[in-house]
């Protein structure tokens, strides 16, 4: 049976911590490029790459992307070595909930709920089947200057948090890459062992099911469930919209608690609320980088998972109030969201009763 999880997110335009840019800064250095090179036209500061707590827009780093690969153009497998400096400890508290995991099917699965809280531009879609586990990764969305360095760093990099989550080299059963061989391929194969193959339709690489199950070094069912818990507030906050998307998603979310709320209004109500047509709403929204479509799944899921922990209503009922003809195509949803269907999103939430409102977690200065 086949099991396909999305990522909690559709393309790479979200939000994302400095971590990512002071480390390609801090490779470049080593490559003697200095830091107002990598930060031209950017908008950032060296200051800003030192505060773990700054927000910056993707743009921002596919800047810094581009510079890179413009001030190193002759260094070879420059995407495979940046990538291999990407360990898990650079997730920070998405990192360390990837750790205390139980297993690295659930590290897997969080992660692509949570992808938000990473700095990826190709976007994994999971398969689990009888024989393979397989990682597609997408790269139609990223600019095509840049495409094959984000490719390779981002492949390299998902390999080498798996290998930090194992505590050993992860062993990969394919590998496969849509851009033509490089002259740096026997660089690329000493990180997947297994030859790789180019100018194939999709990227992916693919493991062995069995390793998914395998109980991981530092699992901790306690500290996972509170790292879990930082991470959906950090994403939720990153995740808040400004200007006309945030006045459609006030729109959409209930005023008065989950319990009594009944479906989300459609789009010409909220329009003529907002004393706009319908037609000048999609065209506003599309303009800050979204839709009204894309704002409704979002405040779904959000009030999904509320009425899932905190409400004894049925999943039937869950699907009513948000606004489903059927049951059905909720369960749909709720799994390309989560990876799971909603009853077991219940039941997994009754076993971590704490998650709902842990008291602040840090990790070990």
């Amino acid at each position: 049976m086949q099991r396909v999880q999305d990522p909690g997110i559709r393309d790479w335009n979200f939000p994302r911590g400095v971590a990512s840019v002071a480390l390609m800064v801090g490779y470049a250095a080593e490559c003697g490029v200095d830091i107002a090179r990598m930060l031209h036209s950017t908008g950032l500061t060296e200051r800003q790459l030192r505060d773990p707590d700054a927000q910056i827009d993707a743009h921002a780093e596919l800047a810094v992307v581009r510079n890179l690969v413009r001030a190193l153009p002759d260094r070879p497998a420059l995407g495979v070595e940046v990538g291999c400096r990407y360990r898990i400890t650079t997730f920070g508290i998405f990192g360390f909930a990837c750790i205390s995991s139980p297993t690295l099917a659930e590290a897997i699965r969080f992660a692509l709920r949570f992808l938000d809280s990473g700095f990826t531009f190709c976007l994994p879609v999971a398969e689990w089947g009888e024989g393979e586990f397989v990682a597609w990764v997408h790269d139609e969305s990223v600019p095509v200057d840049v495409r094959q360095f984000l490719v390779e760093r981002d492949v390299t990099a998902m390999h080498q948090v798996m290998s930090d989550l194992l505590g050993t080299h992860l062993p990969l059963t394919r590998a496969e890459f849509r851009f033509p061989m490089p002259g740096h391929a026997d660089r690329i194969e000493q990180i997947t062992v297994v030859r790789p193959r180019f100018d194939m339709p999709h990227n992916l690489f693919a493991i062995d099911p069995t390793l998914l199950k395998r109980p991981l070094p530092q699992a901790n069912e306690h500290t996972w469930a509170m790292c879990l818990a930082q991470c959906r507030d950090l994403v939720h906050r990153r995740r808040a919209r400004t200007g006309i998307a945030a006045e459609v998603r006030e729109r959409l979310v209930p005023r008065g608690g989950v319990e009594g709320f009944i479906a989300p209004p459609g789009i010409d109500p909220v329009a003529s609320d907002l004393t706009m047509s319908t037609r000048t709403l999609r065209r506003r929204l599309d303009a800050a980088g979204t839709s009204y479509r894309a704002l409704l799944d979002e405040v779904r899921r959000a009030l999904a998972e509320e009425m899932l922990t905190a409400t004894p209503l049925s999943v039937s009922d869950v699907a009513i109030r948000l606004g489903y003809a059927e049951a059905s195509t909720f369960i749909y949803a709720f799994r390309r969201w989560t990876g799971g269907t909603p009853a077991a999103y219940r039941r997994e939430r009754a076993g971590h009763v704490q998650v709902a409102s842990p008291r602040p977690f840090r990790l070990p200065v």
